[in-house]
Order: C-alpha cells, then structure tokens, then sequence
C-alpha cells in the first residue's frame, strides 16, 4: 500500500534532508573534517533534489541545491566572482549520462552526434586566478558559488602556477579556474613524515589540499606537494579574441604557461565518452593524483551558449563519476585470522555494501593500534575505503549513529586456530600466535622452515611437495614427516617410486643433525643461524634451554630482552614442548656438546661481516668456524663491525668497510686467521 504525503510532511522532511546537507557542507567546506563520504551527501541531494523537482512550490529559500558548497571562512578576506563558480549536475551510471546526451538533443531538436571534451574529474580544491596585464593578482576559493575566500598568498606558493602569463595573445584582464590537488607520492611522503614525528597526518588528499590552501602562514603552505590543472575560462576582456571550441581554450591556456592535465581528449558520441569513461577508469591507479570520475563538456562554446544553464549547472556540462570508493555500512562483527607467519588480524564483518565497483562484505583493521585510532565498536556505521585493487579498510566511524548496544573490541588471548597463547611484544603493533609448530594457519610455512637447508636439510622435500602433503592430510606437524611411508609418498602427483625412496633415506639421514640446526629449524621468532649456535653453546643441552629463565637467556651472547621473551614463550606452549617430543621420540638427535672454554673462543666480543666469493672454504663453512671461535658473524657492515671478511667480488659491503675503516680480511687473511687458531680449512 502507498502512503502519500501531506504538504506539512513534505515540508519537514525537505528541511530535514536540508539541514543534513547543510551540516555535512559545513563539516567540508569550512571544518575541513566531513563526517561522511561523498557517496552519502550525493544520496542525500539527490533525495532531495527529486522532492523539489517533485513539488517546486516547496523549495526552501536557503536549500543547499540552490547553491554550490559552503561559506567563506570569516580568518580570509571574501571574493565576490564576477562570474558564478557554478557546480556540475552527476550521472552515477551509464544510462544516466545517456539520459543527459539525449537532454541535449532534445533541447536543441537535433539528433547529430556532439563532440565532448572529457577530462579526469580532480579530487581537490577548485580555485580561481585572476591575472591582470598578465600578472597574479587575485586567487579565491569557489567557496559558495558567488563568494570565494581570498587565498592569494597562499596560491602563489604553488610551484606549478605562474605568477606572470606568457605569449603575446593575453587578454587584459583573464579569469582561469582550475584544481588544486595533492600529488599522491608527496601526500604519502608527507604521512609517512608526520606518524614518524607522532603529529596528525592527513585524511586524504581532498582534505589535504583543502587544508593547505587554508593556511593562515602561507610558509606552511609552501611545504605541502600542491598541484594545479586548469579546466576552464571565467571573466575574459574582449581585445582578444578567444577559441571558439572548448579544447582550444584550454590548449590556449596551457600557452599562457598554465599546466593543463595531459589526459583531456576531445571524443565523438556517447561512444566515445564510454570509451575515455573505461580508459581513465583503468588508468586510475597508476595516476599521480585522485580523481573520482570524469568531467564531460560540451566542446563547442556556442552550443554551450545555446544549453545555457539551470539554477546551480551548466546543461552542457556533467561529472560522469566512479562507483563510490568510500561508502557507509554497519559494522556487524570482528573475527580474528592468523595468517601464516602467526600474525593476528582483525576482520570487519559488514552489512554488504556496492563501493569501489564491487560488494564488500569483509575489511581488514589491521591491528589493536589501528582500532583504538579508529575508535570503532561492533554495531558502528562505518566509513569503507575502497581504491581499485587495494583491500578494503575502515577509515572512521560515524560517531552520531552510534547505537546504544555498540560493543568494545577485544582481541582474543588464545590463538582463534590452535588456542596457543598469543603476544604482543613491546613496541610492536601485531599480535601473534606462539603455537609456530602446531598452528594450523602456520602449519605449511612451519614445515618449509623445518625442512630449509640451513635447518634440518631434508634434501628433495620442496614446497610444493610439502603443500601437497598438507592438503592431502599426511601430516600436520613437522614430526609426523619421519612417519611416512614410501606408499603414502608416491601417491602424490609426479612422485614415482624412486623418488619416494630417496625422500624417505632424506628423512632418516635428518635424524642426525646439530642442537643449533635443530633450534633453527623450531621457527622462534627472531633466532637465527647465529642466536641458535649461541643458545646451543651457552646451554650445551635442550632441556636447559626449555627450563632457561628469562633472566637466564638474556645472558647469552645476541640475546636480548625481546628474543629471550620469545624463547621463553616458545618453550612454555605444551603444543610446541608436544611436538619436540616427538621429534626425539622419531629418532630426531645430534652429538653431545662440550663446554667450550673461554680460552677456547678466542673471537669472543668481535663482529665479522663476510661478503664476496671465497674459493677455498664457503661463507656458511667460514661462517660457522668463526663462530666456533667465539664471533658473532653479521650481515651487514656497521660502526660496530670489527673485521670484513672479503672475496672476490666484493660489492657495497667493501666500500662501506672502507669509508668506516673497517679492517678488512682477503681469504688469505682469514686462512691465516683460522690456521692461527689451529684450524686448517
């Protein structure tokens, strides 16, 4: 059954959607902080567009479809233009741009195909340049249409925008409008600068430009990566003759010394706008600036004068846009994925919302830090971001929707897939999983790790024979490897017999290994080759090194306090303490270590780096024996680097050793050097 309205209805809910329209103006224009994306306030327009359009006895004297964008702010002087910066009427999809070429047909009884000048639609600021006698004297915001904000100051600090027109053919007096924006490489630069300083980085790029042109010192202004495009002509004096085509004006323009953006094209048709509507759509991404959809002019300026215009847009004129990139849902839910190296991310569950070209139903949240940025809850209606191919993200919340029952974000103290326990270590953002060895979401890269040639070295067990296994559900920890047997083995694709033998004589031969390799091979987070052999060598056995305290592993060599909280951890989780077992139970050991005397490491407190290509002995061997000797072996050449070891070869690490004097070491050298210790490799 449908209900109609009453006038009194009608008023009340066109001065609601006005007053809507007029908050989210003010929030845009003159706080520089919207509260919504661009695809709500043209929803909400556009309600009340068809209202007034509907009934236009109605419509308010102050209805924002009346006038273009908000008031000049008070802290700048106020332009009157001469001639109004009147905004663009929007098609969302392709039959609404139809509608709009068929409009113009109509109107001017014509069926003939018109050609357009069609432009990027640029995400910034629109200004614009007064010249005189080809000087800068005057830039202004568009601001409401008919009076800008005078930002003249701070216009002349944009490097791109000249402050004197050149060529012979400059009018007297020239109005050119156009867009400032944010070059997207400055605007990272820029963010990256600010959360490394801890001060407040920039919403977007819109909001970015926004706020830079409305600077009260305009050296800040200077700072900011600022571009300009120009797009049209305002005021012009007649003693120059202009282009009667709306491209020549702007080619025009762009010979005055004004930058024009290199993707305009004058196109033929419905045709041919579709076209360069699909091509800028692709191109979007590899863009140096936002742009959030097309411009579609008219290009020649006596059918322009012929359209005219309606109460705040040209006829001949519209903005082809985008699908939104930012959009409004609710945030149902949060779950926890672990990914492959143990991390802990948190997933919005979303109401399905359209944005970006596609249904989202999940955004990533990254991380506790970025929740508590965000200041989100379960229940919140949310702001999604999505940029072409970018994974979808939460960019705030809107706090005045925020229902009652909307609930705290907690990250779960177990592992979600295997109840490990999970850590957060000071100073980093990611929570993670400790159970390495029996998680299921870490399982595969667990078992790469397990069997890498500077671990357990199991020859001939690749990745994707150890993918195969996984999915085939042969095995789910790196203990259940030693278990397989060759009819298991060959059942997997391109495995024949005698490759399955030679994988199950690799399994047995890497049973015998060392407490170092084995330690490697275990997967703790931050233990290396080097941290190994030094746990290895400070505590002789495993078994001290699972009952080690904290304090006690912060005495080894290369071991500070945040390895030794993930040793601790490591060998406190009964799932990986499980899997050692069985482990051992399979045959898995390696010889007894003798405590080596201090006398014995006679390298102890030196750092060695080795670059290059050494023939008599490899790097891992001259690794190892160093390390044998006492040294702590790095990879890279720093101020606290003792000696270089370098080969034939040697690349960067040389030159920096040399600029840091560094003692450098040629094979010869450390030949002797070992020979000088009793070793002869």
């Amino acid at each position: 059954m449908t209900t109609s309205l009453n006038t009194s209805d009608i008023q009340t809910q066109m001065h609601q959607l006005a007053e809507r329209l007029h908050k989210y103006n003010h929030e845009y224009y003159v706080m520089d902080n919207p509260t919504v994306p661009d695809a709500e306030y043209d929803r909400v327009f556009r309600e009340l567009q068809a209202l007034e359009q509907a009934n236009p006895s109605l419509i308010l004297a102050d209805s924002p479809t009346q006038k273009v964008g908000g008031m000049a702010l008070d802290k700048f002087e106020q332009v009157t233009h001469e001639v109004p910066m009147l905004s663009l009427d929007n098609a969302m999809e392709e039959p609404e741009f139809i509608a709009f070429n068929k409009r113009i047909n109509d109107r001017l009884k014509s069926d003939q195909e018109f050609e357009f000048c069609c432009e990027p639609k640029l995400d910034g600021l629109a200004v614009s340049l007064l010249y005189v006698d080809g000087i800068l004297v005057q830039a202004a915001t568009r601001g409401d249409g008919a009076v800008g904000e005078n930002i003249t100051a701070n216009v002349k600090t944009i490097k791109s925008i000249p402050l004197r027109l050149i060529g012979d053919s400059v009018p007297a007096r020239v109005e050119v409008r156009g867009e400032v924006f944010l070059w997207l490489d400055g605007f990272k630069a820029f963010n990256e600068n600010a959360l490394a300083q801890g001060s407040k980085p920039m919403v977007n790029p819109r909001n970015g430009a926004a706020g830079s042109l409305r600077q009260l010192d305009s050296k800040i202004t200077a700072t900011r990566p600022l571009g300009f495009y120009a797009y049209s002509l305002g005021v012009v004096s007649d003693e120059v003759e202009m282009p009667d085509q709306h491209f020549a004006r702007l080619e025009q323009i762009n010979k005055w010394g004004l930058p024009l953006c290199p993707e305009v094209k004058v196109v033929k048709g419905v045709e041919g706008v579709l076209g360069f509507y699909a091509d800028i759509q692709k191109k979007r991404n590899t863009l140096n600036y936002e742009i959030d959809g097309t411009v579609i002019k008219v290009n020649d300026i006596g059918i322009q004068d012929q359209l005219g215009f309606v109460a705040r847009a040209p006829r001949w004129a519209i903005a082809y846009k985008f699908p939104a990139q930012e959009e409004m849902t609710v945030l149902r839910d949060v779950e926890f994925q672990v990914g492959r190296t143990g991390a802990i991310t948190p997933v919005a569950k979303l109401e399905p919302v359209f944005v970006g070209g596609v249904t989202v139903s999940n955004a990533t949240l990254h991380n506790a830090e970025e929740i508590e940025r965000l200041g989100i809850k379960i229940g919140d209606t949310v702001i999604i971001r999505r940029a072409g191919d970018v994974i979808p993200q939460v960019v705030g919340a809107v706090a005045e929707r925020r229902p009652a029952d909307a609930r705290d974000i907690e990250f779960p103290e177990s592992c979600p897939v295997c109840q490990s326990h999970v850590e957060k270590p000071e100073g980093e953002a990611v929570t993670r999983c400790t159970g390495g060895l029996v998680c299921g979401a870490q399982r595969k890269q667990a078992i790469k790790h397990f069997a890498s040639r500077k671990a357990m070295d199991i020859d001939g067990l690749g990745d994707k024979i150890v993918d195969q296994l996984v999915d085939a559900e042969l095995i789910s920890s790196p203990a259940d490897l030693f278990s397989l047997s060759q009819e298991q083995i060959e059942s997997l694709e391109r495995m024949g017999p005698k490759s399955a033998a030679n994988l199950i004589a690799a399994f047995q031969e890497a049973k015998q290994t060392t407490l170092a390799k084995f330690l490697y091979s275990l997967g703790i987070r931050e233990v290396g080759e080097t941290t190994a052999a030094n746990l290895a060598q400070h505590f002789l056995t495993l078994e001290a090194i699972e009952n080690a305290s904290l304090e006690q592993l912060i005495e080894v060599s290369d071991v500070g306090n945040i390895v030794a909280q993930h040793v601790h951890s490591f060998f406190r989780e009964e799932h990986n303490v499980s899997i050692i077992n069985q482990l051992k139970e399979a045959g898995v050991n390696w010889p007894a270590i003798e405590k080596v005397e201090a006398d014995q490491q006679p390298l102890n407190g030196l750092t060695y780096v080795i670059t290059g290509t050494l023939s008599r002995v490899s790097r891992t061997e001259a690794k190892n024996l160093l390390v044998g000797l006492g040294a702590k072996v790095a990879g890279s050449v720093s101020a606290k680097t003792d000696y270089l070891v370098a080969g034939e070869k040697a690349g960067s690490k040389l030159t920096k050793a040399q600029d840091l004097n560094v003692p450098v070491l040629d094979e010869d050298g450390l030949v002797a050097l070992l020979a000088e210790h009793g070793i002869n490799p």
